[in-house]
């Protein structure tokens, strides 16, 4: 087996929503876990919560509402309701995390309610709805991640999708129920220069996703330079959830391997060896 996490360092996890496509969702979950890997779930709505957590594997995320967004009064009164359930199927799976985007995305991931651009209301608004989120969230001492998007290739019209923009919010709420689900996959489309911004951004992170690009395949298949961005973090101290939010290019297991080894330099310290 694979050992992938680390007490000291990195801790390693997977999307099952986008490996091992051909076997059912529970099944994803076993194989993932068996692998090594924390799990991260989408949508909880449509699985059998009970039966996930039965497979004994340690989930790293979910998302964190159903429905609603960030701006509109109607829109933050669902996600502030929605986000109140996710909280309640998080305690099922134990789930430490919650996972928000600037707005409410449909099943292609894209906006519901699109926008070219944000006023400053929009941004005293979605502030707003942030700081009542990050309340509900010590409520249930669990943590919401708010995760900058791509608006040239997958999410266009999605507000407060940049990284920057994210990052501006989470410091205007100053919750520690509040964090950053920093997508490099979506960063460097977005905006690149990815080791100064997970430098810039440590304070805040929640947990970091990654995939390479073009084709959000496992790291290893694009232009981005992981093991360099993995030296990194370490460099800089970065303890946490590093979760491969990617396809695989050709067999699931193989991607698996190769976002490890892209990030086996960051797992210092660890207690036992790293093994195929």
């Amino acid at each position: 087996m694979s050992v992938a996490l680390n007490p000291n360092g990195i801790t390693l996890a997977a999307s099952a929503e986008m490996l091992f496509t051909d076997l059912p969702f529970e099944e994803r979950v076993r194989k993932i876990d068996s692998l090594g890997f924390q799990v991260e779930i989408w949508d909880w709505t449509a699985k059998d919560l009970k039966g996930l957590a039965g497979t004994g594997a340690t989930f790293a995320s979910m998302t964190g509402y159903i429905r609603g967004d960030l701006i509109e009064e109607d829109g933050a009164k669902e996600l502030l309701a929605t986000a109140e359930e996710s909280l309640q199927a998080a305690e099922v799976l134990d789930s430490p995390r919650l996972n928000l985007h600037g707005g409410g995305l449909d099943g292609k991931g894209l906006p519901v309610r699109p926008r070219e651009s944000t006023s400053g209301p929009d941004w005293v608004r979605a502030t707003d709805t942030l700081k009542r989120v990050a309340d509900l969230g010590q409520k249930y001492n669990r943590i919401f991640t708010l995760e900058n998007l791509n608006t040239a290739v997958d999410h266009p019209g999605t507000p407060f999708a940049k990284a920057w923009e994210t990052i501006a919010l989470v410091e205007a709420v100053g919750s520690p129920f509040l964090r950053l689900n920093l997508d490099l996959y979506h960063a460097q489309i977005g905006e690149g220069n990815l080791i100064e911004l997970v430098t810039r951004a440590l304070p805040l992170i929640g947990e970091i996703q990654v995939a390479d690009v073009p084709g959000r395949f496992e790291p290893g298949t694009g232009e981005i330079a992981y093991p360099a961005v993995a030296k990194a973090l370490a460099d800089i101290g970065y303890v946490g959830v590093v979760a491969m939010e990617a396809w695989a290019k050709e067999d699931s297991t193989a991607a698996l391997e190769s976002f490890r080894d892209a990030f086996s330099g960051a797992l210092r310290g660890s207690a036992v060896p790293v093994s195929h």
